[in-house]
């Protein structure tokens, strides 16, 4: 087996650069002659903007040019649109409002654009932003969906009564609601799935340029992917493609979020070139917490039908769908087809019906965030189904051993139109059982009492859909000196995608990691790309680089022919070396690149022909401090289908990651908003809690490799994966530890004691 090759645990490539203060992200460019954009954000939710005087601050120390949005409009720079649509149920279109870079008569949300100001320092700009005189008349506003779709709520778009974006479904209503006429037993449930903030390492940023003799813009960002950028916004500048250049360096972090378009993308190339200087743009903390999309916030409601033994007949949900103020790029998509559609889960349901009400509030933007839908999904079904558990008094895993889905049935196709391909469900659940040690657990749990501390243990199986959508491509150079370039057209955002990517070349070409280069982020230097979302880079983008490496093999063989002056189809391959069988006649694969005349380019995309399906199932054992409310994770245990695995330490690190951010979900993050006036009251760390280190703990983990028939590799993906596990999980264990029926999410140490003591 290759030392390098798929499926060892080999260390990142990467963390070389980035322990030793080599990486380049956004903030540590500097462009000659560069100046400098703050933006002028709205302190109240919701207004009309009346006057906005910038005469003072124009004249102010450093100050280059101000710029509001009618600056914008009257360039024809166009409004920002959302890239999905949704039907109404009754086949109507949905509201799509429109929204300009920077606002122009009203303000929705605090943090709204108002104004630019360029200057030659950060400071400059900042002093000269407190001189800009602002006339906003405010207006009532709104910050929760189920309050903004009432009668008598603040209007958010005066076109969309009740703030009503769509009204969509999905499933089978009619035969859903026989499963509950012929139904023994039904459960029902309210929830919350909190508002969340993403909080990258690397806030968000943006350098642009404009070259007034090419005519040709650039811009570079923080981003998950630099053709879809550049797609996006050449469009709404009113130019080609192919004239905005979007490069993308080291990126700290993204979990969705940097996928999108955003203003100050449009607002620093429209600056740059109106003022014929680079114009560098980095996101303050508060600030991003104002203006980067955020994630989640659903409320709601789901019933399940049980026949005598516990089988699930039918399942029927209502989600209230917080939208934000503005649509952005995926916003309609993650609510209804990439969440609604995982709402089946691992289970045999054969009736499922779903409504998802849609709904605008005076906050900023709803989009992607690490799961994107599927993290919404289930935990609303492993909540279900572990109340499931309790009224039926199976208990959570013989409810969920009767109910999920056999190995033997795959491919299976769900109520809600999924065809899972793979997987073995129960198994993942079995072992994970008895790596916890769940028989145990009541004697554990004896032992907290002593000590005054409730035990509880919660189980979640889990399920996503990821790896599909559009092709990847990947170009495989083969250059003189006998070294590797691959360009691709992924972005990595701390996963370790150059590892995998040379663990992939390696274990098709033979040539050692030493001698690649990859190359990712550059919109001039690779043709195409999807960038990186939905944990598709590796599974997707490594499909393409084997299709790449066979087809570098076959010229290079025809060559290597040649060469040895045999016939190619007497020519073997294997591990850089080509070889003619039954002699000694062998010729490698660098020698070869040396003695070409020119660099050997391949370039092959490749088109996943279904979604994979990544799977597992997490269990969480914690304490609860009944003095203080205070949760201790005690042991977690996870077991994981992600098909064929690359390499098992950065794999481990993806779900390691993911569970951290479930854990931050689950009992910590709270985005709360003055329900008066709209201010974020939790924007900043102090208000705003994540997970610490001591707050963590080390996860057991087991692989259960299932491989992937939709995947050319064989593989799943995994980057969301513990994301969408974790919550559903702790929260489980929560319920177990307190005995009561539910806790909404965060599960903070005064929600928990208020639980505790309530009588």
């Amino acid at each position: 087996m290759n030392k390098f090759g798929i499926g060892q645990p080999v260390l990142r490539d990467e963390d070389i650069k980035f322990i030793s203060g080599k990486g380049l992200y956004t903030g540590d460019i500097y462009l000659e002659n560069q100046t400098y954009m703050y933006v002028l954000r709205s302190n109240i939710a919701h207004g009309e903007i009346k006057n906005i005087d910038i005469s003072e601050a124009l004249n102010s120390e450093g100050v280059i040019n101000i710029f509001i949005g009618k600056d914008l409009s009257e360039a024809g720079i166009k409004d920002m649109p959302t890239n999905f649509k949704a039907k109404n149920k009754d086949d109507s279109d949905m509201f799509t409002p429109e929204r300009s870079a920077i606002a122009i008569d009203i303000v929705r949300h605090v943090g709204d654009p108002i104004a630019i100001i360029i200057a030659e320092t950060t400071e400059y700009a900042k002093n000269a932003s407190e001189l800009i005189d602002v006339d906003i008349e405010e207006l009532p506003s709104v910050t929760s969906a189920s309050e903004a779709i009432k009668d008598d709520a603040p209007q958010v778009w005066n076109n969309a009564k009740n703030n009503l974006c769509f009204d969509w479904e999905m499933g089978e209503e009619e035969k859903a609601n026989k499963a509950f006429e012929n139904a023994d037993t039904v459960v029902e449930i309210e929830l919350i799935n909190n508002r969340i903030v993403p909080n990258s390492m690397e806030t968000r940023g943006a350098i642009a340029s404009y070259d007034k003799e090419s005519n040709k813009y650039e811009l570079r960002c923080s981003s998950q992917g630099v053709h879809s950028i550049r797609d996006r916004v050449s469009e709404l500048l009113n130019i080609e493609a192919k004239d905005l250049r979007v490069i993308t360096t080291d990126v700290g972090g993204g979990f969705g979020m940097k996928l999108f378009n955003y203003p100050e993308y449009i607002c620093s190339l429209f600056a740059s070139k109106k003022i014929g200087r680079p114009v560098k743009w980095i996101s303050e903390r508060t600030e991003a917490f104002l203006s980067d999309t955020h994630g989640r916030d659903h409320l709601t409601k789901a019933k399940m039908a049980l026949d005598k033994n516990g089988i699930f007949l039918g399942v029927k949900i209502n989600t209230t769908a917080n939208l934000g103020a503005y649509l952005s790029n995926f916003a309609i998509f993650i609510p209804t087809l990439a969440g609604t559609a995982m709402l089946a889960g691992c289970y045999k349901t054969p009736a499922i019906y779903v409504n998802v009400l849609g709904v605008f509030t005076n906050t900023p933007a709803i989009d992607a965030y690490r799961g994107a839908g599927r993290p919404e999904a289930s935990f609303v079904i492993e909540r279900l189904v572990d109340i499931a558990g309790i009224k039926t008094g199976l208990g959570p895993i013989e409810i969920r051993r009767r109910n999920l889905i056999p190995a033997n049935e795959m491919p299976y196709k769900t109520a809600l139109n999924h065809t899972y391909d793979s997987g073995d469900f129960i198994s993942n659940m079995e072992l994970a059982v008895k790596d916890s040690d769940w028989e145990s657990f009541n004697n554990r749990a004896a032992i907290s009492l002593k000590n005054n501390k409730l035990r509880g243990i919660g189980l979640s199986t889990y399920i996503e859909a990821c790896s599909g959508g559009g092709p990847e491509e990947a170009t495989i150079i083969l250059e003189k000196d006998g070294n590797i370039t691959l360009h691709i057209g992924t972005q990595s955002n701390g996963q370790g995608h150059e590892t995998a990517y040379k663990q992939i070349l390696c274990e098709y070409l033979g040539v050692s990691p030493e001698k690649m280069t990859v190359i990712q982020g550059d919109s001039d230097l690779i043709a195409f790309g999807a960038g990186t979302g939905g944990s598709r880079s590796v599974p997707v983008g490594g499909a393409a680089i084997k299709v790449a490496s066979e087809n570098i093999i076959g010229q290079t063989k025809i060559i290597a022919a040649k060469k040895l002056n045999v016939d190619e189809n007497l020519i073997k391959y294997k591990e850089g070396l080509f070889n003619v069988e039954g002699t000694n006649l062998t010729i490698s694969l660098e020698d070869l690149a040396k003695e070409s005349d020119i660099p050997i380019k391949v370039s092959n995309q490749w088109t996943p022909p279904n979604f994979t399906f990544p799977n597992g199932c997490h269990i969480c054992e914690l304490e609860v401090d009944k003095d203080t409310g205070h949760i201790e994770i005690k042991k977690y245990t996870v077991v994981d289908d992600f098909g064929l695995v690359i390499n098992p330490n950065m794999l481990a690190g993806q779900v390691h990651g993911g569970i951290a951010q479930g854990i931050g979900q689950a009992i910590y993050e709270n985005t709360v908003y003055d329900e008066e006036n709209g201010q974020l009251l939790s924007g900043s760390f102090m208000d705003y809690a994540l997970p610490r280190a001591e707050d963590l703990i080390n996860v057991d983990i087991r692989w259960n490799m299932v491989p992937c028939e939709t995947n050319l590799l064989q593989i799943k993906g995994a980057g969301e994966a513990g994301a969408i596990g974790a919550p559903p999980a702790i929260i489980n264990a929560i319920v177990n530890a307190l005995n009561i029926d539910h806790i909404d999410m965060p599960a903070t140490p005064n929600k928990v004691w208020s639980r505790i003591h309530k009588n």
